[in-house]
C-alpha cells in the first residue's frame, strides 16, 4: 500500500486530513479524497504527532530485564551482565531485539540507535518490523588485546553489514567506551567512520570513575577532551550519557556539533549522576534522549524517559522552570529525528513518521496542553497507531505478530533462569 489517508486527525489543535504517498506527506488539509488508499479514521479523537527517536539503547537486553538489579555499575557489568551476555547466541539477540522493538513501537518510538552484539540479527529484526535504526558495529580493544580488529578489518566488517540494508536502517561504528577501547583503536574506528561516512556511537563521561581514570591516564584530559584529541567528535558522533561534563566539555561538544543522548532513568538507577540538561541546552549542545538497555532501566519507554528528564533537570538546578516540557519533547522527537537524518514534521515532502495518540484517554484529560500531558502524564497505553517511513507498523494498539514475539523471547529467557 503506497497511499495512506489519515482522516479527521487533530494536528496543532485543528481537525484535518493527512495524505501520505510513497513514504512522504504529500498533502495536509480538509476533505482530502484518495481512492484506493488505506484510511485510518481519527474521528477528531486521535492527535497526529512526531514519534519518538531512541538514540541510545542495547535492545536485546530485554532478555535480561530484572536479571541483576540494585548494583553498582562496574559490579553490575563485570559480575552479572557480561557473564550472562557471554551465553547469548544469535537467535537470543534476534528474539530480544524483536521484543525490544515491539516495546518501543508500543510506546510510540520508530527509531533506535543500537549498540550490541550480533548486529546482523538486529538488522534483520528492524527490517522485519519496519522501524528505522542505526545498528552499531561494537568495537572492544583494550591495550594488548589479541581480539582487537585492525582498521582494515573494521572497514571490511562495516561494508559487509551495509551490503543489504532494509529501508531506514544504517550502520554505525560503536566503540564501546574509552575504558574498553585503546587510543590507537579509537583512531582507527574514527578514520573508518570518516571514510565510509558512518555515524559513531560511544559511551562518554557516564561515571565519575571514568572521568577520574581518564584524567589520570591522559594528562588531565576529560573523556570529552580526550575523544576530541583523537578526532572522534564530529556532527555524526553520538555521545551516550555525558553525565559529568565541565563547561569546557559542553563548549567542545557544541562546537563540534556532536550529539548527546541523555538517559535519565539509567543514570538514576545506577547512581551514575544527574546530567545537567539546562547547561547543555544553554551551551548550544544537540541533546536527544535514549532509554539505555532494559537491564538498567528497566523498560524502553521514551514517554517515561521524558518525564524523568524533565524532573531530573529541575532537581539538578533546584529550579522548577528548568526542563520545560516543550524542550524535553523536542529532545525526544525532532532532535532525535535530526540525528537519524529523518526530515520529520508536518509539511509537504516530510518523511512520513507519524504517531497517533488517543485524546480520549483518561491520562490525556484535562486537555489544556498536549505537550505537557505527553511529558508528565501519558504512558504507552495512549499510543494508538504508529507510522514509520509511510508504513503502518502499529494500528489500534496492535503490532502484527506480537504474541509470537513475546513467546519466542520468553523461551530464550529460560537459559538465564536456569
Amino acid at each position: 500500500m503506497n497511499t495512506l489517508l489519515l482522516k479527521d486527525v487533530v494536528l496543532d489543535g485543528k481537525v484535518t486530513d493527512i495524505l501520505i504517498e510513497k513514504s512522504k506527506i504529500s498533502r495536509i488539509g480538509s476533505g482530502i479524497e484518495a481512492p484506493g488508499a488505506k484510511i485510518i479514521h481519527g474521528a477528531g479523537r486521535l492527535a497526529a504527532l512526531i514519534p519518538f527517536y531512541n538514540t541510545h539503547t542495547h535492545t536485546a537486553m530485554t532478555l535480561l530485564r530484572g536479571y541483576a538489579d540494585d548494583l553498582a555499575l562496574f559490579t553490575w557489568l563485570n559480575e552479572h551482565i557480561w557473564p550472562a551476555e557471554a551465553k547469548m547466541d544469535a537467535h537470543d539477540i534476534y528474539a530480544g531485539t524483536r521484543l525490544g522493538i515491539l516495546e518501543m513501537i508500543k510506546s510510540g518510538c520508530c527509531f533506535f540507535n543500537e549498540m550490541y552484539w550480533f548486529p546482523h540479527e538486529a538488522i534483520r529484526a528492524a527490517g522485519e518490523m519496519g522501524v528505522r535504526a542505526d545498528i552499531g558495529l561494537v568495537h572492544l580493544a583494550l591495550p594488548g588485546s589479541t581480539t582487537a580488529r585492525s582498521a582494515a578489518q573494521i572497514r571490511e566488517d562495516a561494508l559487509a553489514l551495509a551490503k543489504e540494508l532494509p529501508p531506514g536502517v544504517r550502520i554505525a561504528l560503536a566503540p564501546h567506551a574509552i575504558y574498553t577501547v585503546c587510543e590507537s583503536a579509537l583512531r582507527d574506528v574514527t578514520a573508518v567512520a570518516e571514510e565510509l561516512q558512518m555515524p559513531l556511537h560511544i559511551h562518554c563521561s557516564e561515571t565519575l570513575r571514568e572521568v577520574e581514570d581518564c584524567r589520570r591516564e591522559h594528562n588531565d584530559l576529560t573523556p570529552v577532551a580526550y575523544l576530541d584529541s583523537v578526532g572522534l567528535l564530529k556532527e555524526n558522533t553520538l555521545l551516550a550519557h555525558c553525565v559529568h561534563l565541565t563547561d569546557e566539555d559542553r563548549k567542545i561538544i557544541a562546537g563540534r556539533g556532536a550529539v548527546i543522548s541523555h538517559c535519565p532513568v539509567s543514570n538514576m538507577k545506577l547512581c551514575s549522576g544527574t546530567f545537567d540538561l539546562q547547561a547543555a541546552l544553554g551551551a548550544g549542545c544537540r541533546v536527544t534522549i535514549g532509554t539505555d538497555g532494559a537491564s538498567s532501566n528497566n523498560n524502553l519507554s521514551m514517554v517515561e524517559e521524558m518525564k524523568f528528564a524533565a524532573l531530573a533537570a529541575k532537581l539538578k538546578t533546584n529550579d522548577p522552570t528548568a526542563g520545560k516540557d516543550e524542550d524535553v519533547f523536542r529532545c525526544a522527537t525532532l532532535n532525535g529525528a535530526a540525528y537519524a537524518r529523518v526530515n520529520a514534521g508536518f509539511f509537504e515532502g516530510a518523511d512520513a513518521d507519524i504517531l497517533l495518540v488517543e485524546l480520549n484517554h483518561c491520562r490525556m484529560v484535562g486537555d489544556y496542553n498536549l505537550t505537557a500531558n505527553l511529558v508528565y502524564s501519558a504512558d504507552s497505553s495512549v499510543m494508538h497507531t504508529l507510522i514509520c517511513n509511510g508504513r503502518v507498523i502499529m494500528e489500534d494498539h496492535h503490532v502484527p505478530g506480537e504474541e509470537e514475539i513475546i513467546a519466542d523471547a520468553r523461551r530464550c529467557c529460560d537459559k538465564f533462569r536456569r
